[in-house]
């Protein structure tokens, strides 16, 4: 039991395996990291993670500005698992780990003796958390997944074909199945610590992508196809309203969001306009729903009289959400940001400066500290070797 008023870092003490590489695995022991566990990252010596080369790096390379950040605070040890000595070092861990986070497909860990029934016997009570592509006992379960591959299986790829028009099939630009699928890895893990915790008892762990992110896009997607029989048609029709844009002022762009009967009157009140909302065809929910594109039309005709801060200033006075559209380049300089000092400069002692996030979610006095830098390949494989007694 944790004593009242203790301000460790909640997972302080415990002990991850992590085999994982590129983003979904990665992310989630970044998040273990962050909350105080600590995290050991096993790499290949060959190169390591790939995510080390995903974009240009300040000083070493294989110091990707992604990778700094997604393993941030962990250790890394260069293991060549084909060879006996290492996999001995592998095995070695595992006996004194809590947790284990892998994304190696089956057949592979299987070959390599890191199977749940092979850790269980070294470790009966691991948590043997496995990031897979596909749910195993389907028929997809021995295929590779990637972000790409995943928002194609799960139609994510045509939601902007269904905004636009445009029929070709379009990714989002993010890693966006990937991180959702971390996250729901994160708090499995905590989930069956927890189980641990209450019965002793280690088990094993299944993370697939493709069903973490068919059930994330769903949610509002699955539309009219919720009900047997269909009652309308897949797709949330206020997310996939072409007009549904960022609306255009006289210097920019500004996102105002009009939920509620209450808010509809203020925006074109703020807007000038009022007399707009007397037409028959807005005058209930049920009826704005159905007439939501001429909502969106009227007001993109009007904003452009506007210069965004005055836009901003009226929305914020009536109590209508809204919030000026930014650069990405410019986000750093986010005043909000500031304040609450989610940018850090950080001074690496090889990379030199650079800028680190601090992590979202906020704790009372138990801390989810931030921890220290991301390690180049191997920094810490002497290390752990003499620990390990290899």
């Amino acid at each position: 039991m944790i004593a009242a008023g203790d301000t460790m870092p909640m997972l302080k003490g415990v002990k991850v395996v992590d085999l994982t590489s590129v983003v979904f695995g990665p992310y989630c022991t970044h998040i273990l990291a962050d909350l105080g566990a600590e995290v050991v990252k096993v790499e290949t010596p060959h190169g390591g993670d790939a995510f080390r080369w995903s974009g240009k790096a300040a000083a070493t390379p294989g110091m990707s500005p992604a990778f700094m950040t997604i393993n941030r605070g962990k250790q890394s040890i260069a293991l060549d698992l084909k060879k006996p000595d290492d996999l001995t070092a592998m095995q070695t861990l595992l006996r004194d780990a809590d947790v284990f986070v892998l994304n190696v497909r089956g057949k592979a860990v299987e070959r390599l003796g890191l199977d749940y029934a092979s850790v269980k016997a070294i470790n009966p009570e691991i948590v043997y958390a496995h990031c897979v592509g596909f749910a195993q006992d389907g028929p997809y379960a021995d295929l590779q997944a990637y972000d790409d591959v995943i928002q194609a299986a799960t139609g994510t790829a045509t939601l902007l074909p269904r905004v636009d028009g445009n029929p070709q099939a379009r990714y989002l630009p993010s890693l966006i199945a990937d991180k959702v699928a971390g996250l729901h890895a994160a708090y499995a893990v905590l989930a069956a610590l927890i189980h641990k915790m209450r019965t002793g008892s280690g088990q094993l762990v299944e993370i697939p992508m493709f069903e973490a992110f068919t059930n994330f896009m769903l949610l509002e997607h699955l539309g009219g196809l919720t009900f047997d029989p269909p009652n309308a048609p897949v797709g949330y029709f206020r997310q996939i309203d072409p007009d549904r844009q960022p609306f255009p002022t006289a210097d920019g762009f500004i996102s105002i969001v009009a939920y509620t009967d209450e808010a509809w009157p203020r925006v074109f009140e703020i807007l000038e306009r009022p007399e707009f909302l007397d037409d028959e065809r807005f005058a209930s929910r049920k009826l704005r729903a159905v007439n939501l594109a001429l909502l969106y039309q009227e007001m993109a005709r009007l904003t452009p009289s506007f210069a965004t801060a005055e836009l901003l200033r009226r929305c914020q006075d009536a109590q209508i959400p809204a919030q000026p559209v930014r650069d990405l380049a410019d986000i750093m300089d986010d005043p909000h940001l500031a304040a609450t000092g989610f940018f850090s400069r950080q001074e690496h002692p090889t990379e030199g400066g650079y800028f680190a996030m601090a992590h979202p979610v906020r704790f009372g006095p138990a801390l989810g500290a931030q921890r220290a830098m991301a390690p180049r390949l191997g920094d810490q494989s002497d290390q752990l070797k003499r620990i390990l007694g290899s």
